[in-house]
């Protein structure tokens, strides 16, 4: 069972993440206006390459405590990251024939998260193995 210390860490995560995935959406959405969701990736890849850093970043440090760590991963950092948006918005992309869009969106989702999370890990596990 969850503490309460949890619970609230990782709720209050979840609605500073919440907020920010709304805000960059809406600011990426509307400085690159495209049929393919880039706000939607933008949020992914933000988030993909931050808990990399953070992951790395908490095998070098104990001055996060368990709680906090959650706040940061499971709160904030899951709720800016949105997979249902993004399966929401490739459904859609392909109900409305733009195949060619949805595997895109899909292809840069899928290995730009990947991707950004490895170079978030390997950024940070430079800096302190240096």
């Amino acid at each position: 069972m969850m503490s309460w210390q949890s619970i609230l860490a990782i709720g209050s995560g979840g609605f500073i993440g919440a907020v920010l995935r709304v805000y960059i959406n809406g600011l990426i959405s509307h400085k690159i206006p495209h049929t393919l969701p880039f706000g939607t990736l933008s949020v992914n890849l933000i988030g993909s390459f931050i808990i990399g850093c953070l992951f790395a970043y908490f095998m070098y440090t104990t001055i996060f405590s368990v709680h906090m760590k959650s706040f940061l991963t499971t709160g904030m950092l899951g709720a800016l990251t949105t997979y249902s948006t993004f399966a929401m918005e490739t459904f859609l992309l392909l109900e409305g024939g733009s195949i060619v869009l949805a595997l895109t969106n899909m292809t840069l989702n899928l290995f730009g998260t990947i991707f950004m999370a490895g170079s978030g890990f390997y950024l940070i596990n430079s800096i302190f193995k240096s």
